[in-house]
């Protein structure tokens, strides 16, 4: 039960946000900006973010040449330019909203392996560049093979490296803890261990159940407006949404003596990535080893996926160096049929804003900002 002074200032808003991860966080902030007399509420089920806001590996990019060559194949050119041009104008709201230094923006390039069985040629690097060309005004892609030695990668592997000066790398906690400040600074409330049951429209509100963790109540937050923010988990709410859960398996190590790259790297059309943070490296990827068992949205390690990182790092990255692993996670992303993310309204009273497809530091401020201009 409630007290009369929690029904009366705790559960009503303007404004309820499910989702207190990078989208959650920026559209709060996008709307508070909007309608700074306005009440805006976040949900959080979890202590921390529940999904990969406070666990993906901090990449500022775009997309590579293999994973736009890939999305050719699916989607035209117009709509593949559209959704770099989404991805690059989010990059630049991020670090213009909360500030390069305070997230430690590292502009040190990008890298993509193109390995030996694979047919990525230079006319396909072209094809690439002149498609992109209207948004950056220069040669976007090249082959830098000389990194290859001077990194101390196996060049065995590898045929060539694509190279690009457009892609960087920021610090995810910093990212995260500076829009969490920004929110609470700005007069939003945010509720942690507040898991949503259940959401109903009804005439005059949306209303929403919650479990209270302390004494297993539920207590129901009204609001004129109701934002899901929940990526992969918002199949919870609305099954029929074309949204796949995709789990990410991560390591990083202990720091290594003089660690010869700085920058982002990816291989295997972007599916293996990894990145200097500080002399340790932060590797992930190989979800398309096991789609299916990798479609959850359950937190535990892949130990078949987590032995194949092993395999990369001990052979491909550093294979003149012997190293420690310090950490082992995963987070868990959205994916879909389509390579854009879902922004819309639902009804008269709920909008969505999920499925990142695994570039949510790039999108979120975007389709934070369409969210907010559509209500």
């Amino acid at each position: 039960m409630l007290s009369f002074w929690e029904s009366q200032s705790f559960i009503h808003y303007d404004f309820i946000i499910i989702g207190s991860g990078i989208v959650g966080l920026s559209t709060a902030i996008s709307i508070k900006e909007k309608f700074p007399e306005k009440t805006i509420l976040i949900l959080e089920r979890g202590i921390f973010p529940t999904g990969a806001s406070t666990r993906n590996a901090g990449f500022t990019t775009f997309g590579g040449v293999s994973e736009l060559l890939n999305d050719l194949k699916t989607m035209s050119p117009e709509a593949v330019f559209n959704l770099v041009v989404k991805r690059r104008e989010g990059l630049q709201m991020l670090l213009g909203r909360l500030g390069k230094d305070i997230v430690d923006y590292q502009n040190l390039g990008g890298y993509e392996f193109v390995f030996n069985n694979e047919s990525i040629e230079k006319n396909d690097i072209e094809r690439i560049n002149g498609l992109l060309y209207p948004l950056f005004k220069d040669q976007v892609f090249s082959i830098n093979n000389s990194i290859i030695q001077s990194s101390g990668f196996n060049k065995n592997f590898i045929k060539y490296c694509i190279a690009t000066p457009f892609e960087g790398q920021l610090d995810t906690g910093k990212m995260m803890q500076a829009l969490l400040r920004m929110a609470l600074k700005s007069g939003i409330e945010i509720k942690t261990g507040a898991e949503v049951l259940q959401i109903e429209t009804t005439q005059h509100a949306v209303e929403i159940e919650v479990k209270n963790p302390v004494s297993n109540n539920r207590i129901i937050f009204k609001a004129d407006q109701c934002i899901l923010c929940t990526n992969a988990f918002t199949g919870r709410f609305f099954p029929e949404m074309d949204i796949i859960p995709g789990r990410g398996q991560v390591l990083v190590t202990e720091p290594l003596d003089r660690l010869p790259f700085k920058g982002i790297f990816h291989f295997d059309a972007g599916y293996y990535y990894f990145r200097n943070i500080g002399n340790r490296i932060l590797f992930g990827g190989g979800r398309n080893l096991d789609f299916e068992n990798e479609k959850t949205t359950n937190f535990a390690l892949n130990d078949g996926i987590q032995q194949k990182l092993d395999y990369y790092l001990q052979n491909l990255i550093i294979p003149k160096y012997n190293y420690t692993v310090a950490m082992r996670w995963s987070g868990i992303m959205a994916f879909g049929k389509e390579k854009t993310p879902i922004v819309k309204r639902i009804n008269e009273r709920i909008l969505a804003g999920v499925r990142m497809n695994g570039i949510g530091v790039s999108l979120a401020s975007k389709v934070a900002d369409e969210l907010a201009e559509m209500l």
